[in-house]
């Protein structure tokens, strides 16, 4: 990593929780295990697809040596074909005593912990299926003509989730997803009372991490465990969203190659790395940043 562990964990309180935030294959879960073993706490996931119970080689989730080294909590404790959102993802977090540790990659989770979350009441599964096929019709453009105003102007409607989930609760509720969130309540952990950090490093230091890893992750059984979950594939389902996930289950369908499905997941996962970035910068101007690599 290049980064000396022992001089980070001399400047973190003990009795404070810590949250971790950082591109994926960025070293956040070294970090926290680093932390953990120094300091104690558990460590809790914050990454969306190491939930799922099917993926344990795919999304890089911690092996059964580091799972013993300390406390592990929300891994892989959600089976394929049940539903999981941020807001369950922050009720399970609160049941968690003690000090903790929160580490991952996924914006809207630590966000939504750090920052809160709006209740918003459930979207009737009728109106998410007429979403769907809003959008898989080709209507995007339509989905946000029907928005209100405040909707269109704060979401990205260059994302169509982020559009169809702001249509939804419209369709459902009869109120803007903006005035939900005005209603906001006070976040799980304070940024105040935490130590959080962002991971930060050279961007072709981190590629180069995700093409070892990715390549690691292939020779490790990431194929298998895409084949294991071939029977019952959904590419609507959140567990198929994994990123590489779809390419590994293109190459089983022999659609392409294993070369190009190699390619594909490389690019994806960099890609994300630079949405997650983005997220950061925008969201976490107050945290700490940590430098981590061979510039660090």
């Amino acid at each position: 990593m290049g980064t000396d562990y022992s001089q980070v964990i001399e400047t973190i309180d003990p009795q404070r929780h810590v949250v971790i935030a950082g591109p994926t294959a960025s070293g956040k879960s070294a970090l926290a295990l680093a932390i953990a073993e120094a300091q104690g706490g558990t460590i809790v996931n914050a990454d969306a697809m190491q939930i799922w119970s099917c993926w344990r080689v795919l999304t890089a989730r911690p092996d059964a040596a580091d799972m013993a080294a300390a406390p592990h909590a929300l891994y892989g404790h959600v089976d394929p074909g049940q539903s999981y959102s941020v807001g369950d993802w922050l009720g399970d977090v609160a049941k968690i005593e003690g000090r903790l540790i929160v580490a991952g990659g996924t914006g809207l989770y630590l966000t939504a912990l750090t920052s809160g979350l709006a209740h918003i009441p459930p979207v009737p599964p009728e109106i998410r299926d007429t979403g769907d096929a809003i959008l898989a019709g080709g209507g995007l453009q339509d989905m946000i003509a029907g928005l209100d105003d405040a909707s269109r102007e704060k979401i990205d409607l260059n994302n169509p989730a982020r559009v169809q989930r702001a249509w939804e609760v419209l369709q459902a509720t009869g109120r803007s997803i903006v005035d939900w969130q005005t209603e906001t309540p006070p976040p799980l952990i304070s940024p105040e009372d935490a130590t959080c950090l962002v991971l930060k490093s050279d961007r072709d230091w981190l590629a180069k991490r995700i093409l070892v890893r990715f390549a690691q992750m292939w020779q490790d059984g990431a194929v298998d465990e895409v084949r294991a979950m071939m029977p019952v594939w959904d590419e609507r389902a959140q567990w198929t969203r994994a990123i590489g996930a779809p390419e590994i289950a293109a190459y089983l369908r022999e659609e392409i190659d294993a070369k190009t499905a190699k390619s594909r997941a490389i690019i994806a996962t960099r890609q994300y790395a630079k949405s997650q970035r983005i997220w950061f910068r925008s969201r976490m101007k107050a945290w700490n940043t940590l430098r981590v690599g061979p510039a660090a």
